[in-house]
């Protein structure tokens, strides 16, 4: 099985939807996956996400299935109760940054998790429910997880893509490949209609760890680069 993940194009966040330039992104990535041979789309609820998702699900004759729980997070700052003051901004970007930087000790295991950046952060409250349903949307294809591996209950050769946002993707990219969330904030960054893919297709004795096959591929954004200069003019 290969899970091809794709952040949605630029965002007009105030109406949720696509941009000028969004929708044109969103056209070249379904130009760049045309040749992939996807059997399902799922996406976030969310318009950007949605609207990019469309232009490749028409290509492929194929429904969008939403998926709620990976709509994107939020994060909030913890409140120091005797002075009202916020004791942190609640970004989880740029507080992976500082942890990582003040603490990288806390990278080891589960440390982060209890550091106090990201444990009273609300930003955990969505990493811990879309892992939960990652799992769960995962057995449908006959990938059970335990530990850190995936059993393997049914052999499975499908390609599906999945379209959503920084925040909720950081999300499934930590949890399936068993990164620090902060780590995965800070050290791996991708842009608007990036292709990731990953790879649940080399089994062992059963047991199946998820390979990284791409990330961050924004080379189809060159012919998007080349229609936006023909476009304004």
């Amino acid at each position: 099985m290969r899970l091809i993940f794709v952040r949605h194009g630029e965002p007009d966040y105030v109406n949720d939807r696509l941009t000028e330039n969004g929708v044109l992104q969103a056209k070249s990535t379904a130009v760049r996956l045309k040749d992939e041979d996807i059997r399902e789309i799922y996406s976030s609820p969310m318009g950007r996400a949605r609207e990019t998702a469309s232009f490749t699900a028409e290509s492929h004759s194929l429904e969008i299935k939403v998926l709620d729980f990976m709509h994107e997070i939020d994060w909030g700052a913890k409140e120091d109760s005797g002075s009202g003051d916020f004791l942190y901004d609640g970004h989880p970007w740029t507080l992976g940054y500082r942890l990582l930087v003040e603490d990288p000790e806390c990278m080891q295991g589960d440390a982060w998790e209890k550091h106090p950046y990201f444990r009273d952060n609300r930003c955990m409250e969505y990493y811990r429910h879309i892992s939960e349903k990652l799992d769960g949307f995962l057995s449908g294809f006959g990938l059970i997880r335990k530990g850190m591996q995936y059993l393997v209950a049914e052999k499975r050769d499908d390609t599906i893509a999945m379209f959503a946002h920084g925040g909720s993707g950081a999300v499934l990219f930590s949890h399936i490949l068993n990164l620090p969330f902060p780590y995965v904030l800070s050290a791996m960054p991708y842009g608007v209609c990036s292709v990731s893919i990953i790879s649940f297709s080399d089994e062992m004795d059963g047991k199946v760890i998820p390979r990284l096959e791409l990330f961050n591929d924004m080379g189809h954004l060159s012919s998007f680069r080349q229609e936006k200069l023909h476009f304004e003019k």
